[in-house]
């Protein structure tokens, strides 16, 4: 009677837990949209400059061994590592979590209970040997083994290690991508460095051309040909262009240090070979097609990974709804006296015990945690559109930009070409009291300034080259 009883509450019970689970909402995810253009400009080239090696791609030895040294020091990347380490552990937290737990461990102790008690009374009646009754403080020693394991019935605890193992190699791909902006910002400085002392040196050569008119003006003056006002215009134009040399100089420490921060080192001379950045050619730049972004990109590979994650993060949030069945276990020895503890098979005691549990009634926080995993799973789906299109553009952009800075070059070209032509007539016009003086400065200050500009042209178009690099996905190989 007693078991059938028993059978029947099992019975009832379990009903009432399958019932319960039938409630689990329907499992709803959010596709993404995965479709790129199928080119950049019509070219179905997939060569794709992306895969090749930094090494490969920045062959000056200089800047090699600047980007080499970050990757060994530079302190934000070994604080990712780190947080890689974290998610590496995370896989075998949740790994863990559906194996059995077998745990060793032992105790001793005393227990006096009240005779006045069922169990009391029965330790009156009770002998352990004839004519002797249980103590009044009854000692306890014991040493077993106890097992847990929660049977993986919906596969939850699986399902929460895929997901951990997602993670880890989500947060290897951000790794990557810091090493591909760790390596374009290194180079843009190195090459903003070298335009600078380039743009340091054309300001050096402008202050001998300015002393010399100078000192043609002085001569000038001293023949009556031209006033005072000549003398101290020309002054003017030689201190405005001392002071700018220093402004440079400003530019070149402060660029120097950041690519010291950027390589994990205190301030030092940052070693270059500027004398040829003139005639240094822009790299020619194969964008291959964008599926290759998909590919290649640390970041977009960082958010398909993550939203995988979220996917399999719904489906555990998911299984909350469903009982879980938990099976422990127990096996040892146990005696009042220690020395009985080998008398087996007295002393040996054993379990095993199975829980099936299941949520009944105030579901609200499972029913919070799967409505937070399946935002969270929107939010994802977002993300990763939201970075292969950043992509893309940046891909357009830097296309767009290196072509047009190739156009813009050749003009700043020609415009200095024209005006270094111009400075020579004007000097001889002004000699020969042919040209004011006015149109000496003018030119002069014109001719500095296209001298610069053809230099920081230069320098846009080689950034042009490593962001286009960059927004390939290339430099973390």
């Amino acid at each position: 009677m007693t078991n059938r009883l028993i059978a029947k509450g099992l019975g009832i019970l379990l009903i009432a837990l399958m019932s319960a689970s039938c409630n689990a909402p329907r499992l709803a995810l959010k596709t993404e949209n995965r479709a790129v253009p199928a080119s950049y400009n019509n070219s179905q080239d997939s060569t794709n400059s992306a895969r090749s090696a930094w090494r490969t791609y920045f062959p000056d030895p200089n800047l090699a061994a600047l980007i080499d040294t970050a990757l060994h020091n530079n302190q934000e990347l070994n604080i990712t590592l780190q947080e890689i380490q974290l998610a590496s552990n995370e896989v075998l937290a949740r790994q863990g979590e559906y194996q059995p737990f077998v745990t060793l461990g032992g105790g001793a102790g005393a227990e006096k209970v009240s005779r006045y008690t069922s169990k009391g009374a029965s330790d009156e009646i009770s002998e352990i040997k004839p004519g002797k009754a249980t103590p009044a403080v009854l000692p306890n020693t014991y040493f077993g083994a106890f097992a847990s394991w929660e049977v993986d019935i919906w596969h939850k605890l699986r399902n929460a290690k895929k997901s951990a193992v997602l993670n880890y190699l989500a947060s290897v791909e951000g790794r990557n991508f810091q090493i591909t902006n760790l390596v374009s910002e290194i180079a843009n400085s190195y090459y903003e460095l070298m335009s600078l002392d380039n743009q340091l040196s054309i300001i050096q050569q402008n202050i001998v051309i300015l002393n010399n008119a100078l000192s043609i003006t002085k001569q000038e003056k001293e023949a009556a040909k031209v006033t005072e006002l000549a003398v101290r215009r020309f002054e003017a134009e030689v201190y405005k262009t001392q002071s700018l040399q220093y402004e440079i100089q400003q530019r070149i420490v402060e660029t120097e240090n950041r690519i010291n921060f950027l390589v994990g080192r205190f301030p030092q001379p940052v070693q270059r070979d500027s004398q040829n950045f003139g005639t240094l050619t822009p790299a020619k730049v194969q964008p291959g097609v964008p599926t290759q972004l998909l590919e290649n990109r640390p970041d977009v590979r960082q958010a398909e990974l993550r939203l995988q994650a979220s996917k399999i993060d719904v489906t555990v949030a998911r299984a909350n709804f469903y009982p879980s069945l938990r099976l422990t276990a127990e096996l040892g020895v146990m005696a009042y006296n220690p020395i009985y503890l080998a008398n087996l098979p007295e002393s040996l005691f054993a379990s095993l015990l199975g829980d099936l549990v299941g949520p009944l009634v105030n579901k609200n926080a499972i029913s919070a945690t799967y409505k937070s995993a399946s935002a969270k799973q929107i939010q994802a789906v977002y993300d990763y559109e939201r970075t292969v299109l950043r992509a893309y553009i940046e891909v357009v952009n830097q296309l767009s930009n290196m072509g047009n800075l190739d156009k813009k070059y050749v003009m700043k070209t020609n415009q200095v070409q024209a005006l270094t032509q111009s400075t020579n007539i004007s000097l001889k016009l002004f000699t020969s009291a042919r040209a004011d003086y006015m149109e000496v400065l003018l030119t002069q200050r014109d001719v500095l300034d296209a001298r610069m500009e053809l230099i920081e042209t230069r320098m846009q178009q080689l950034n042009a080259v490593v962001n286009t690099y960059r927004a390939l996905g290339g430099g973390w190989r």
